[in-house]
């Protein structure tokens, strides 16, 4: 799944949003039944990356993506693996655009 937000703040503050979005996507996938794992998060230049497993009983799926950051927009590109199959990806992206929107705001 890959979306761009526009922003109109510096490109370090865009950078933080990412950051922030990022973080806060382990912190609302760790909740109820779903237990977040192995947590990774770098820095590429202009891109972030991330990685992380989800555990749910004995269901358990890597995630990846990244989010790169340019002076005008945020492209966020985010591989749900076999979590993408119980969540919907319409709901899962709208909720990141969200979270990513309000930090910019």
């Amino acid at each position: 799944m890959r979306f761009t937000v526009a922003h109109n703040r510096t490109k370090q503050e865009a950078k933080d949003v990412a950051e922030q979005a990022i973080q806060q996507l382990f912190t609302a996938l760790n909740t109820g039944p779903i237990r977040v794992e192995g947590q990774q998060k770098s820095w590429s230049a202009d891109t972030i990356s991330f990685s992380f497993t989800a555990n749910a009983g004995l269901f358990r799926t890597p995630i990846q993506g990244w989010a790169a950051v340019t002076d005008r927009d945020i492209t966020v590109d985010v591989d749900l693996g076999l979590l993408g199959k119980l969540l919907p990806e319409t709901a899962v992206k709208n909720q990141i655009e969200q979270r990513i929107k309000g930090l910019l705001t």
